[in-house]
């Protein structure tokens, strides 16, 4: 007996070692990415729904006003536009990761991220084209001025500004990325947050606001700071990783699918477990934008935790439903041109040229920005068609 219990000892701590040396071994582990198995679709429906909830928020605030939202509009239908921050951002990381990690220490690296870099460019034009088209029925051509050469900030189309200024920075890092151990790209978000935390702490920029704002945000602009903001986007790629792993093996995907939902599930359970003393303000507050710029607790786990929910059912549904839900694949297929059409439409054309601001009821608004939402994918899909058969 004694030495069928020695044995059984050594076996469990056999176990235990092997256990450990497994870890061990995972955290020092690379990125594996297996290239070939072509567009994900489900990459574009999450993206699509980011930008349809976008469109859907735009609208409202842009055509009516959030003031004149009524309590039933703000929650749970306006509520649930705030995951559409949070989604957007992480599914750039992750679209990252899927088009270009692999090839980030490949010979024509340096091409690949030249054309990220004219992206920026590209992006950087869109978004002081759309600054003007914001401002022009609100502000003054000295305002509009300031907001171009970055005294000020825009508001609708201020994340146009973080992309540009992200795909000059994430280029770089994505050769280290790939090189580095699955320990320091699991701590790579939380300590750029935690520098984005110190630098706001310390008041490290004095008068400077304007690169506060570009960097961390601030209270008196609606930014998004590209360090406050920028762990999002690592953990995209950090997801982008596990998606190309496992996307194209059932039992694999559903096992992310699980994982994604359990921790978007953790966020949301943890803010409705803090809100619930008082639950119904605090959940009016999120849908009033409380907390979002600087980002808060409270709205990040809300925000956060419905986009990681949204990005597991995508993931779940895959290809089947991406094409039950057509029209939202294709807004996000192109996510810069359908930016540039809904802003256009309602501040451009109906805003500005028809003068239909706060002309309609909640409800007719809200039908307006469905309706603007189906009109762009149509919108993608005729420049699309366009463009094959020229």
């Amino acid at each position: 007996m004694p030495d069928m219990a020695r044995q059984g000892k050594d076996g469990m701590a056999k176990q235990q070692a092997g256990r450990s040396d497994r870890l061990r071994a995972a955290l020092r582990a690379r990125p594996y990415l297996p290239t070939g198995g072509g567009r994900i679709e489900a990459i574009d429906l999450a993206r699509g729904i980011a930008i349809g909830l976008m469109i859907l928020s735009h609208g409202v605030s842009g055509l009516l006003g959030i003031r004149q939202v009524p309590d039933w509009g703000m929650v749970p239908i306006h509520l649930i536009t705030k995951f559409s921050s949070s989604l957007f951002i992480l599914v750039f990381g992750i679209a990252l990761a899927v088009a270009f990690l692999p090839h980030a220490d490949a010979e024509d690296w340096p091409r690949r991220r030249m054309k990220l870099w004219l992206r920026a460019l590209v992006v950087l034009f869109w978004y002081k084209i759309l600054t003007v088209v914001e401002m022009l029925p609100l502000y003054q051509p000295q305002d509009i001025v300031d907001t171009l050469l970055y005294r000020r900030f825009p508001i609708w189309v201020e994340i146009l500004g973080f992309y540009a200024i992200a795909l000059l920075w994430v280029p770089l890092i994505l050769p280290v990325w790939k090189r580095a151990p699955l320990w320091g790209r699991l701590a790579s978000p939380v300590l750029m947050a935690l520098l984005a935390y110190l630098l706001g702490r310390y008041s490290v920029f004095g008068d400077n606001e304007p690169l506060q704002a570009l960097l961390i945000e601030h209270d008196d602009h609606y930014t998004w700071g590209q360090l406050s903001r920028g762990p999002l986007v690592l953990v995209g790629l950090l997801i982008g990783e596990a998606v190309l792993r496992c996307y194209w093996k059932p039992d694999l995907r559903w096992r992310l699918v699980k994982m994604l939902a359990g921790a978007g599930g953790v966020l949301l359970l943890t803010f409705f477990a803090l809100a619930a003393p008082a639950l119904g303000e605090q959940l009016m507050a999120v849908a009033r934008n409380v907390g979002k710029h600087p980002p808060e607790l409270m709205f990040m786990l809300f925000s956060v935790g419905g986009a990681l929910v949204i990005l597991a059912l995508a993931l779940l549904g895959g290809e089947r439903l991406a094409s039950w839900l057509r029209p939202i694949t294709l807004v996000g297929t192109d996510a810069l041109k359908a930016f540039i059409f809904h802003i256009v439409a309602i501040f451009l054309v109906m805003r500005y040229l028809f003068e239909m601001w706060q002309v309609f009821s909640y409800p007719q608004v809200l039908g307006i920005s469905l309706a603007l939402i189906v009109v762009t994918g149509l919108w993608i899909r005729l420049t699309t068609w366009i463009k094959v058969k020229s």
